[in-house]
C-alpha cells in the first residue's frame, strides 16, 4: 500500500485479498456462488469508495469490514422466512432439546466426550459447513451471525429485522436441525476410525 491514507491500486486487490475474502465469506454463507458474488460486490464497493479509505486500519481490514456489511445485507434479504411452527414436532419438541441457556440437555449417544478435539478436525469442519448449507437460509443466517460471528442477540435482531422471540425460535430450529444432521453425517458414520 502506498504511504498515507490512500488505497493501493485496485487492480491488485483480487490477487492480494481475493482468497482471504472468499474464505471469510464462504464460512459464513456456506455457498460458493453466493460467496463469490459477495466478494465481487465488496471489491466493487471498495473501488467506488477507495478515496474515502482513511488508512486508520490496514487495507485488508477495511475490505473485510466492507465484506461483513455485504454479508449482513445478504442475511437481511434472506431472513424473511416464516417462523410460526417448527418442522418435526413443533416448539415443544425443540424446547425439550435445550435448557434455558440454549445448551443441549443431553448429547447424542455417539457424540465425542471432547468436542474441542473434534472441532480441530478438518473433516468435521467440512461436515459442519455442509450441514449449515442444508439449513433454510433464514436459519443459517441466524446461526452464523450469532454462533460463528459471535454477534449479540440485539445485533442479530437489528440486522435481520426480527424480534428477540423470533431469534430464539430460529436458533432452536437451527441447533436442532444441525444436531440431527451432524448425528447422521458425522457421529453416525460407521467409517470413522475414532470416536471421542
Amino acid at each position: 500500500m502506498s504511504p498515507g491514507n490512500k488505497a493501493s491500486d485496485p487492480s491488485t486487490w483480487v490477487e492480494r485479498y481475493g482468497d482471504l475474502l472468499f474464505r471469510f465469506a464462504v464460512v459464513r454463507v456456506h455457498r460458493r456462488e453466493i460467496a463469490e458474488d459477495l466478494v465481487q460486490e465488496t471489491l466493487l464497493a471498495g473501488y467506488r469508495d477507495r478515496a474515502r479509505f482513511a488508512g486508520n486500519s490496514s487495507e485488508q481490514t477495511w475490505l473485510v469490514g466492507i465484506l461483513k456489511h455485504k454479508i449482513a445485507d445478504h442475511f437481511r434479504q434472506i431472513s424473511v422466512e416464516p417462523t410460526t411452527s417448527l418442522a418435526e414436532g413443533g416448539v415443544d419438541a425443540a424446547e425439550a432439546q435445550f435448557d434455558r441457556q440454549g445448551d443441549w440437555r443431553g448429547a447424542g449417544a455417539n457424540w465425542p466426550r471432547n468436542p474441542e478435539a473434534s472441532v480441530s478436525n478438518n473433516e468435521l469442519r467440512e461436515i459442519v459447513g455442509r450441514c449449515l448449507s442444508e439449513l433454510p437460509p433464514g436459519l443459517a443466517a441466524v446461526f452464523t451471525l450469532r454462533e460463528i460471528d459471535g454477534m449479540s442477540s440485539d445485533q442479530v435482531c437489528k440486522i435481520l429485522g426480527i424480534s428477540a422471540t423470533n431469534l430464539w425460535v430460529r436458533l432452536h430450529r437451527a441447533r436442532l436441525r444441525l444436531k440431527q444432521s451432524l448425528e447422521v453425517h458425522w457421529f453416525g458414520r460407521s467409517d470413522r476410525s475414532e470416536r471421542g
